[in-house]
Formats: structure tokens, C-alpha cells, sequence
């Protein structure tokens, strides 16, 4: 996989912004501001490579890329959720 600089700037700003949104939409399983930035970045890298594989498309543009990597930082954080809860 061959990224380009801009590329991999706006896998970051949708991450972040993703990650804000799972954040509201997920609360209590949250890591705070920073965290749910990173889950959201880690999010969007997800969405990016597995949505397609199975796909699911929204169409094309800007939007449609929050919405998946937002969907794919709510799964992660539901996951980290699950996992941390058992570990207490």
C-alpha cells in the first residue's frame, strides 16, 4: 500500500473527527479527548481496509469516509469496552 502525504492527512483529520463522534455516541467506555482521538484514527484505518472488503459503500466524498471510520472507532471502542470491563 502506497500512500501519498495527503492521503495520510486525511485518514488523520477524518480520524479525529470519527473518533470525537464515537466518543459522544459510546460514553462511558471512552478513554477522553486524546483517546477517542487515537481510537478514532485507528478506527478510520479499520473502516478503510475492511468495509470495502466486505461491501459496504456509502457512496463516494468526505462525509461517507467520517460515517465509516466513526462506525469503525464505535466498534473499536465497544470492543476495548467489552475487554476492559471484564478485566476489572
Amino acid at each position: 500500500m502506497n500512500m501519498s502525504a495527503e492521503g495520510i492527512l486525511v485518514i488523520l483529520i477524518v480520524g479525529i473527527v470519527a473518533g470525537w463522534l464515537a466518543g459522544k455516541v459510546v460514553r462511558g467506555t471512552g478513554f477522553g479527548l486524546v483517546g477517542d482521538l487515537l481510537v478514532g484514527i485507528a478506527g478510520a484505518l479499520f473502516a478503510g481496509l475492511l468495509f470495502p472488503r466486505l461491501g459496504l459503500s456509502l457512496g463516494g466524498g468526505l462525509l461517507s469516509e467520517i460515517l465509516f471510520a466513526a462506525l469503525g472507532a464505535i466498534i473499536l471502542l465497544l470492543i476495548v469496552g467489552l475487554v476492559r470491563g471484564r478485566r476489572a
